[in-house]
């Protein structure tokens, strides 16, 4: 009976929808433009925001301009502005306006694009802008969609990494146990090397030793694959890392290439976030023998004004990745699919559901262009140049390591208390956020000058305030 049918609740109006969508729009537009006013790390304690929030749900439903009014009072106290032109923390999470639009469309459409068939558009946007990123970068053209490989969308770099990882353990499962297989990666890899061995299942992590440049070194690569080797052990993939991230130090590819080509290593590149700097030219020399690899990542949302999430994977040939990750029940069998035609994307990862995150890559390159997107990067690393050189030229500070991108390290020769009360002191101030860190016994400091909207203005504030909070070196 139709009468026992309960009443759905009411949703807004078109009209309702669009005087909200503009108040909401407005917001984010002033955020925008008055990010930088915002102390850059969040100023509440613990619990407080659990605080102001109630132990259970309305019964009823609330007004717009309710849940509105609660972004500035309830939210914004506990943001960390990631979106500052202070940010100098970890590596950024960048945004747009096209990208956060993209965004508004994306959730607007509400698509699920596990299958070509799902929504034929959020595929073919993706494969084609990857497609246009192989160019853009002079990456290998087999990596187009066209070739035997092809490129993803993923959430995060670590989410690659887990998935190649475990490829790399399916095509080795003939030969061995998955608890006598063995990864490499320099002692300043990722922890998503070591977390995907984990997912994986996989039995050892090699950790392999550096150059001074804090670079993996290809010769103590080879040793311990042949020690693992007379061990009894099945080496089956290295990890190299171009930008990593305590110092954006650059792997050698070409010389961990012939090793991996050597032993049948299956060769990942983690490019996260200097991956982005290769849209310039003169910085492709990183990436040398990058045509040996079997896949590559990187994230556009760290350096190229898309906002979190989107990570870009290539792989050289997608058949081991479609072998590991497919599996077909009944009820996402479809003509598409059985015709060899299309791309399903939901055989590249190891999500079954995927969101569009395509149209807002795709916005943003068009909407800049690629000559706009280099000359942010391009702005940046001279930036960082130009603190790196201040630091030189000032007897209290040192360069724990070199800056081929916009990633400045340094310490101050009063020694490690005195390098982490500083970055306290700088962190303290409201005014900026870097990240302190440590290696090796060295206290440091990581200055990334990389925020979307981060000028010489900022930089120059900057370097005044680590001048002005420095103390003099004892003589």
């Amino acid at each position: 009976m139709t009468s026992d049918i309960p009443r759905p609740p009411d949703h807004m109006s078109p009209e309702e929808f669009r005087r909200n969508g503009h108040a909401m729009i407005d917001w984010v537009a002033n955020y925008l433009q008055t990010a930088d006013d915002f102390p850059v790390f969040s100023q509440v304690e613990p619990g407080e925001v659990a605080a102001m929030i109630p132990d259970a749900a309305s019964e009823a439903g609330e007004p717009f301009e309710a849940l509105l009014r609660d972004l500035d009072d309830v939210v914004m106290p506990g943001i960390t502005h990631w979106q500052s032109p202070n940010w100098f923390a970890y590596f950024p999470a960048n945004t747009s306006p096209p990208s956060i639009l993209a965004e508004l469309a994306s959730a607007g459409l509400g698509v699920q694009g596990m299958l070509w068939s799902t929504s034929p558009a959020a595929t073919e946007i993706e494969s084609k802008v990857l497609d246009w990123l192989v160019d853009m970068m002079e990456l290998p053209q087999s990596w187009k969609s066209t070739g035997p490989g092809g490129g993803v969308i993923q959430m995060s770099a670590s989410d690659s990494t887990h998935a190649v990882l475990v490829v790399a353990r399916h095509r080795n499962r003939e030969r061995g146990h998955a608890e006598d297989m063995v990864v490499y990666a320099s002692t300043q890899a990722h922890s998503s090397v070591a977390k995907g061995c984990t997912v994986a299942g996989i039995g050892h992590v090699r950790e392999i030793a550096v150059d001074d440049t804090w670079a993996m070194r290809p010769d103590a690569l080879r040793k311990a694959v042949e020690a693992d080797l007379a061990d009894g052990l099945l080496p089956i993939a290295v990890v190299s890392v171009v930008g990593t991230t305590g110092t954006t130090a650059v792997d050698p590819v070409s010389g961990i290439a012939d090793v991996a080509s050597e032993h049948n290593l299956w060769h990942h590149v983690d490019a996260a976030y200097a991956g982005n700097a290769m849209v310039c030219e003169e910085f492709r020399h990183h990436i040398k023998g990058v045509d040996r690899v079997d896949s590559y990542t990187f994230n556009p949302h760290k350096w190229m004004m898309v906002n979190f999430d989107c990570n870009v994977l290539w792989v050289a040939d997608r058949v081991p990745l479609i072998e590991t990750l497919s599996v077909l029940p009944p009820y996402l069998v479809n003509k598409a699919t059985e015709s060899g035609a299309v791309i399903d994307y939901r055989d590249w990862h190891v999500p079954l559901g995927r969101r569009f995150r395509a149209l807002k890559l795709w916005w943003v390159i068009r909407s800049y262009g690629i000559s706009g997107i280099q000359a942010l990067i391009r702005s940046h690393v001279v930036l960082a140049g130009s603190l790196a050189d201040r630091i030189v030229s000032d007897d209290r500070f040192d360069l724990f390591a070199p800056h081929p991108f916009g990633l400045v390290c340094f310490t101050h020769r009063g020694g490690n208390d005195t390098t982490s009360a500083l970055a306290d002191a700088l962190n303290n101030s409201g005014k900026v956020a870097v990240t302190p860190s440590t290696l090796d016994g060295t206290a440091y400091i990581r200055v990334v000058v990389g925020q979307a909207r981060t000028t010489s203005h900022h930089v120059d504030e900057l370097w005044n305030l680590i001048d002005a909070l420095a103390p003099s070196v004892s003589r």
